[in-house]
């Protein structure tokens, strides 16, 4: 940006009440465990490129599933959607945390709670139903993620493939029973996404709010807040024995787990599930997400005119300080980022 350009938006912001100095992310509002992501656009899904290797892969995976061969094309087109600010767990909901939900509420056990491979604490519950998450999500006030939102905390910005990037990696992520279990909740620093959040390849399958329908992307155009569609859609089973037993209506699961193959850890993959249905649970997990609080968006978007009006005055030194108070709450926004580079520049000049 030209020192002119930042003149003419500090004269507009000059009016606008600077960031009280005093102002910082408070544990009250931006929980430890759950990170947060401002609004803005992302990319959603991806474009098949290749039509033999796509009809090839149909071909094989109608073989060994029994499926309707339209799923192979749920992730195209490639979209943009508009989101809101929110909240999202860094760690997939544990055995302990949900241990004590169960304490607490006398909500009944999940399936292979005695399960020796997947019950230590610090391993993520499974064998959850959609229904059991969303009760514990609500009991921490909190929510599902959405589809949308789930899919943008996985690619981070630059919408990778993967969290750490465009390249699978078996060092990164629990999957293709390379191990005898889950890993716990925190494993895989390396493999965390852009903005901080673990598991989100592998371990387990995680629910999200939405229906599932294999044909609503292709109905899509840019969309703000995307919740899904309104209403489910009657689908096949992927010819297991426990899926042919819950054909029918089926909620989104994201992220591929432990036993799951390759494919699935891809950020872009989408699988179902019913939503009564934990037997598949020996993989399936959730996280939980929660609507940002308006004030953080405020308290940025003054940090971000503090910064505009005092780099217009060519008072780069003020300019880093107020930049410093938004990244302290939001240290992956992109805007902000790009800001404190500026100022960098600017203050490296003779």
């Amino acid at each position: 940006m030209h020192t002119a350009g930042i003149i003419v938006i500090a004269a507009l912001a000059i009016t606008v009440t600077t960031l009280n100095p005093a102002v910082r992310a408070e544990e009250s509002v931006i929980p430890s465990d759950m990170v947060y992501i401002g609004r803005g656009p992302s990319i959603m899904g991806l474009d098949k490129e290749d039509p033999q290797e796509l009809a090839n892969a149909r071909s094989t995976y109608h073989k060994r599933n029994r499926t309707q061969a339209s799923t192979l094309n749920d992730e195209s087109p490639a979209h943009m959607v508009f989101l809101d600010s929110y909240l999202i767990d860094k760690y997939e909901v544990s055995n302990k945390d949900y241990g004590d939900f169960i304490k607490t509420n006398g909500h009944g056990s999940p399936a292979y709670w005695d399960d020796p491979r997947l019950n230590r604490p610090n391993q993520p519950v499974v064998g959850v139903s959609w229904y059991d998450a969303r009760a514990y999500c609500e009991y921490r006030g909190k929510r599902l993620p959405t589809e949308a939102e789930w899919e943008k905390a996985a690619r981070g910005p630059d919408g990778n493939l993967y969290p750490w990037g465009n390249s699978i990696d078996p060092a990164k992520a629990n999957y293709g029973k390379n191990h005898d279990g889950t890993k716990p909740v925190d494993s895989y620093p390396d493999g965390v996404s852009y903005y901080g959040l673990h598991n989100m390849a592998g371990n387990v399958f995680e629910w999200v709010l939405d229906w599932y329908d294999p044909r609503f992307y292709s109905r899509l155009e840019p969309m703000v807040n995307p919740t899904g569609p309104e209403k489910p859609v009657w689908i096949g089973g992927t010819g297991t024995y426990v899926d042919l037993l819950t054909l029918g209506e089926k909620r989104v699961i994201r992220g591929g787990s432990w036993v799951a193959p390759e494919g699935s850890v891809r950020s872009t993959h989408r699988f179902w599930n019913h939503p009564l249905n934990n037997s598949y649970g020996v993989g399936l997990g959730f996280r939980c997400a929660k609507t940002g609080p308006s004030e953080i968006d405020q308290r940025i978007k003054e940090a971000a005119i503090s910064t505009y009006v005092e780099m217009g005055r060519e008072h780069f030194e003020e300019a880093r300080q107020a930049l410093a108070q938004g990244l302290a709450i939001d240290p992956k926004n992109t805007e902000l980022l790009e800001l404190r580079q500026l100022i960098e520049q600017s203050m490296k000049r003779p």
